[in-house]
């Protein structure tokens, strides 16, 4: 851009470019004025019947005709105004902020404006892309940490399942061993006890033979009496010596408890790992301009506590919650699929979502995220471990709870809370129409009440 200083020298009255313009002027006839092509500048001050302009002024941002041209080629006061050829694109010759001739460079502010406002866009543009680069790097060292504490975890299972497996096996060798030694000595007992029938039988057999050749006499029916006095049952003992049935049962039992506690292993850490994967896995922080005055942030605003000293020198804020102990997330939850973890200590601490649009002065249960129609959220009480929506409480059979994971899926409208305390299990789910975002909220009702926003792991 030249600015009107290094133009004074050139734009004298009697300067070349003046001179020059003279020159055409005297050059141009009526007859090429009658004349007009396409490509044509017309004069700007030419209202009955169009003219060919002869120059355009950078300056005036107007092209003239030869008659129209005459006060800036005889009149001092325009002497320092840019005259060129006539241009169709006259009002981009221009700085837009300094309203100056724009030969690409402005001297009042030393750079171009227009490129540099360009410049300003593609840096913000360039920002953007880096931290969605950053995010999306971030999301994928989470989900390969996430993936590598699950496999270490498997291993650790699989380390106890293969000792278990182990000590069934040896179980069962040693019930076998058992089995076929208990087996033996019956076999061996009743052996001896029918080698020793074989033997009495033999004789009896003997005997018998005698008898049925001696006559029918006396010595006959005496003998024959004696020896129907001594004879005993001649039925033979059997043994049971197989015993797979009972082998077949006890190896069934073993290989059902191997695959439930396998197939316990992978479908809680499965599911786990599925949640985490195919979510946006995002850092949240609670807002300390949304929160009570009884409570405080702590640890990089995860942590929020209802711990005394109970009043906190917040300052002023129309979102902070003045009646009910609660705090809303800094970012939401909008579009996608979000998983997140939470650490409830005491009982009174309550995690959930809720809408930005939660009354935060008002005493009102509704303003209370377990008591309207657009909050979702769990925790305990005296009475045990609930999950609230509108007002209406889901007793959950739970004993020892300490870890909750919070699954969002926003476009197919689902809320669901999981106990990921040990092995992983859904706790309550309930669906719902989303129109405004979602914010994590916790609810601290007791004392000595925590809940920690943590990494899924």
């Amino acid at each position: 851009m030249s600015s009107p200083s290094c133009n004074n020298e050139e734009n004298l009255k009697e300067s070349p470019q003046n001179a020059g313009v003279k020159e055409e002027t005297r050059d141009f006839s009526p007859e090429m004025s009658d004349t007009l092509l396409p490509q044509d500048v017309l004069c700007d001050s030419c209202i009955d019947s169009p003219s060919k302009a002869l120059k355009s002024c950078l300056t005036c941002l107007v092209s003239y005709c030869e008659a129209h041209l005459r006060p800036h080629l005889e009149n001092v006061k325009f002497q320092n105004h840019r005259l060129v050829d006539p241009l169709h694109d006259i009002d981009c010759r221009t700085c837009e902020l300094h309203l100056l001739p724009l030969d690409g460079f402005c001297l009042t502010d030393g750079c171009c404006v227009e490129l540099q406002k360009k410049q300003e866009d593609i840096s913000q543009s360039v920002s953007a892309t880096e931290k969605a680069i950053g995010k999306l790097q971030s999301n994928n060292d989470l989900i390969k940490s996430s993936v590598q504490d699950v496999c270490v975890i498997v291993e650790q299972q699989f380390a106890r399942l293969h000792t278990t497996v182990e000590e069934a096996r040896k179980g069962a060798v040693e019930v076998l061993e058992a089995e076929q030694r208990q087996a033996l000595r019956q076999a061996e007992g009743i052996q001896a006890h029918l080698e020793q029938r074989r033997a009495e039988l033999m004789k009896t057999l003997a005997r018998m033979n005698k008898l049925s050749r001696s006559k029918c006499d006396v010595d006959f029916l005496q003998e024959y009496s004696e020896w129907k006095k001594g004879v005993s049952d001649v039925c033979l003992p059997t043994a049971y010596i197989n015993r797979m049935d009972h082998l077949t049962s006890y190896a069934q039992v073993v290989t059902d408890a191997t695959k439930e506690l396998c197939d316990l292993i992978l479908s809680s850490y499965r599911e786990k790992l599925n949640l985490i994967c195919k979510s946006d896995a995002r850092i949240l922080t609670f807002d300390p301009d949304t929160t009570h005055n009884f409570l405080r942030v702590k640890e990089d605003n995860r942590k929020l506590t209802n711990t005394s000293p109970w009043q906190h020198s917040y300052p002023d804020h129309p979102d902070r919650f003045e009646y009910w102990r609660q705090a809303l997330t800094l970012e939401s939850l909008y579009q996608g699929r979000h998983y997140i973890e939470a650490e409830l200590s005491g009982e009174g601490a309550h995690v959930g979502v809720t809408y930005k649009s939660i009354d935060r002065k008002g005493e009102q249960n509704t303003s209370c995220i377990t008591g309207n129609d657009f909050s979702w959220c769990v925790g305990r009480n005296s009475r045990g471990f609930f999950a609230w929506h509108a007002g209406v409480e889901v007793p959950l059979e739970v004993t020892h709870i300490t870890r909750v994971g919070l699954y969002v899926d926003f476009q197919r409208g689902s809320v669901s809370f999981y106990d990921v305390t040990d092995a992983m299990r859904l706790l309550h789910k309930y669906t719902a129409n989303f129109i405004e975002p979602l914010y994590v909220t916790a609810w601290l009702s007791k004392k000595d009440n925590t809940v920690s926003l943590v990494d899924a792991k």
